[in-house]
């Protein structure tokens, strides 16, 4: 996206119903996608603070439904946090409408912008730090899904279609494969293997799927612990945001996400892959809070899916990458050669990882599952 200009920033601003005088604003978080600026408002009632933010629509095409899902599902989620006693202004995030009345504003350059109420005393981490934190955040994404458990996930718009198809994905990487633009297939002939030789991996979900064996839910698709505030206080995980990706998708896929991403001993793009592994200790902490946060609304399906959840999303992961480097790093940034194909070999190392402790991670979900 080109960068705005002042004048198109204070443009946005006049046109969202903000409740006070903007008194001074700045780019705001390490976001890779949105353009986000922090709003610092006098008001009657003191100094508030706002966030607005520019839509990336190279990545959402149709912000108009972006929004009708980001609406309907925290409208959703305000009125069961408030039947079950909570505080609906910090625990889920809260659209100020522009002066027109709509959920965005689109300037005559075609820039989509929305602002929320700034969830005050919490914060996010980018990686874990301690244990608890993991813990808090597999409580909070257990509790979005207890909360949505009844929201009729069919009627939200898919803002990146097939984002978690892993078997289309696989389809995706055999044409790479087999058209090899960049001449990159023959140095990566083990990867290749690895991933053909795990297809079943790919169409385990999108086959239970289509035999009704597992239920179509709101998902989040990126349950990272960067996206929940934490609160500075309790230091409990109190909101869960960046609802951009929420769409009908599976819970063991959200599921899956986090420990992909949360169990690893080791970076992404680590390049030392004796220090990748699946951590089993974060794995059951992990396991532990998400199925309190659900409080019993997956089904015995689900939870016996956990794991595979897990190897699913890592084994799509990897395979993503891979594709991303055969055909020439078109998607993900890099910075450096090779870099898709290390985070490839990271997450190809934690799926053999899974597999080599599969009994294991079975008989963590069968324990606190009362299984």
């Amino acid at each position: 996206m080109k960068q705005l200009a002042q004048k198109e920033i204070e443009d946005a601003i006049k046109n969202m119903s903000l409740p006070g005088r903007v008194a001074s604003y700045k780019y705001y978080g390490n976001g890779h996608i949105n353009d986000t600026y922090l709003l610092k408002l006098d008001t009657k009632q003191g100094s508030k603070k706002a966030i607005l933010q520019r839509i990336n629509t190279e990545v959402f095409t149709r912000p108009d439904e972006l929004m009708e899902n980001i609406s309907g599902v925290t409208s959703f989620l305000r009125k069961r946090i408030l039947e079950n006693g909570g505080d609906p202004e910090r625990e889920t995030l809260n659209i100020i409408p522009a002066v027109n009345g709509r959920l965005y504003y689109e300037n005559v350059s075609g820039d989509y912008f929305r602002a929320y109420k700034f969830i005050t005393d919490a914060y996010c981490f980018e990686q874990v730090q301690k244990p608890e934190q993991f813990y808090q955040s597999a409580l909070a994404f257990g509790n979005f899904q207890y909360l949505l458990a009844d929201y009729p996930a069919e009627t939200l718009h898919e803002t990146i279609p097939g984002f978690h198809d892993t078997k289309a994905r696989f389809a995706v990487f055999k044409k790479a494969v087999s058209d090899d633009i960049m001449g990159r297939a023959g140095e990566v002939k083990d990867e290749i293997k690895f991933i053909l030789d795990r297809e079943d991996i790919a169409d385990c979900f999108a086959d239970l799927l289509a035999k009704k064996e597992l239920p179509l839910r709101v998902s989040h698709n990126d349950t990272k612990l960067n996206n929940i505030m934490i609160d500075k206080k309790t230091q409990k995980g109190i909101c869960v945001i960046d609802l951009d990706t929420v769409m009908p998708g599976l819970a063991v896929n959200d599921f899956g996400d986090s420990i992909r991403f949360g169990a690893s001993t080791a970076l992404e793009d680590e390049t030392d892959l004796d220090k990748v592994s699946c951590s089993m200790e974060l794995f059951e902490l992990y396991t532990r809070g998400y199925l309190e946060g659900c409080r019993g609304k997956l089904t015995p399906k689900e939870v016996d899916l956990l794991p595979m959840g897990a190897r699913v999303m890592t084994y799509e992961c990897g395979m993503r990458f891979l594709t991303d480097y055969l055909v020439g790093d078109t998607y993900f940034k890099i910075d450096r050669e090779h870099h898709n194909l290390d985070r490839c070999r990271t997450q190809l190392k934690l799926v053999k990882d899974m597999e080599e402790k599969w009994d294991t991670m079975n008989e963590i979900v069968g324990k606190l599952s009362g299984r």
